[in-house]
């Protein structure tokens, strides 16, 4: 039987055809822009400069792709997500500004021949428009794409600090020489004995933040839709809670490094942990978790206050 006007299926190809949509606009829109940036390089590539109309047909012409560049965000319905919105307002942004650049080097560099810096210009607003094509359909995609970024972060980190880690008494070995530090006597250079107590927790709770992200990133790649507004919201939560880990986890780590501020440490570890927690209880409470998935949010929940515990613990006389 055919599906109902109002029913989720038929509000499905509607969403999917409006998606389709805006993803052509977004490629001509995009395409037409990296256009005018090529017919604009290539104008003033070499002399004789263009004559006053060529210029303001060339100047008529940019304005109006980046016009149109710009017009794709703000077709863009607030209800498709803010996720969504945040990566095209970002990707327009880019568009134009190297556009802005790319007429700044043609106004600065005398009219003999392609310059290297007006190709990398030009280059730069090719690169800009040709993410469109790489950019998410929906906000699904959208959240899923922020959250592996900031998973990424995070990996980076905690492999950072296990290197420091394993490198002995010295975590600036690999970046300072002998002759830096005279003799190595530099005792601000290496961790105390209660220095290297507090690393083991940190580290744990860096782990358990790779470890949210990884299993929220799958319950949205999943179990991610955006037929409902309460859906599309819910997964905007999960992706700024997700933007608010990894500079916390940069935070954390940077801490760790002798000299070590154990109070400023405690601190960072509880900023973390408080962000961890709330985007367990988000990703709880949200359509991407059904009940067979709230073990692992339990678990990594009592990880991360097992290891702030330890903490708080070890720093327990500086209160």
């Amino acid at each position: 039987m055919a599906a109902s006007p109002g029913s989720p299926a038929a509000l499905r190809r509607v969403r999917e055809a409006l998606s389709a949509a805006l993803g052509e606009l977004r490629e001509e829109a995009f395409q037409a822009a990296s256009q005018e940036a090529t017919k604009l390089s290539l104008a003033f590539s070499r002399p004789p400069p263009p004559s006053l109309q060529e210029q303001e047909s060339l100047a008529e012409g940019v304005q109006s792709a980046v016009l149109a560049a710009a017009s794709v965000y703000y077709q863009l319905p607030k209800g498709q997500g803010t996720t969504l919105r945040r990566a095209v307002r970002d990707a327009t942004v880019q568009v134009v500004e190297g556009m802005i650049q790319l007429i700044e080097v043609i106004l600065r560099t005398p009219l003999q021949s392609l310059s290297q810096e007006q190709l990398v210009s030009t280059g730069g607003v090719w690169e800009a428009c040709s993410r469109v094509f790489r950019m998410p359909r929906d906000n699904q995609a959208a959240v899923t794409l922020a959250i592996t970024q900031a998973l990424g972060i995070v990996n980076d980190a905690l492999e950072e600090m296990k290197q420091a880690q394993t490198e002995g008494g010295d975590p600036y070995s690999d970046v300072l020489e002998d002759e830096d530090l005279g003799s190595r006597a530099n005792r601000d250079t290496y961790w105390s004995a209660a220095d290297r107590q507090l690393l083991g927790p940190c580290l744990g709770l860096v782990k358990a933040a790779k470890i949210c992200l990884k299993r929220v990133q799958g319950a949205v790649r999943g179990r991610g839709r955006t037929d409902k507004a309460e859906q599309v919201a819910q997964l905007d939560d999960l992706a700024d809670i997700a933007g608010d880990v990894s500079p916390s986890v940069d935070e954390l780590v940077l801490s760790t490094y002798p000299p070590v501020n154990q109070l400023a440490l405690r601190l960072n570890a509880a900023k973390l942990a408080s962000v961890l927690k709330k985007m367990l209880e988000l990703t709880s409470a949200s359509f991407v978790c059904p009940p067979s998935e709230e073990n692992w949010v339990q678990f990594l929940a009592g990880a991360v206050d097992h290891n702030m515990d330890k903490i708080k613990e070890l720093t327990q006389g500086l209160l």
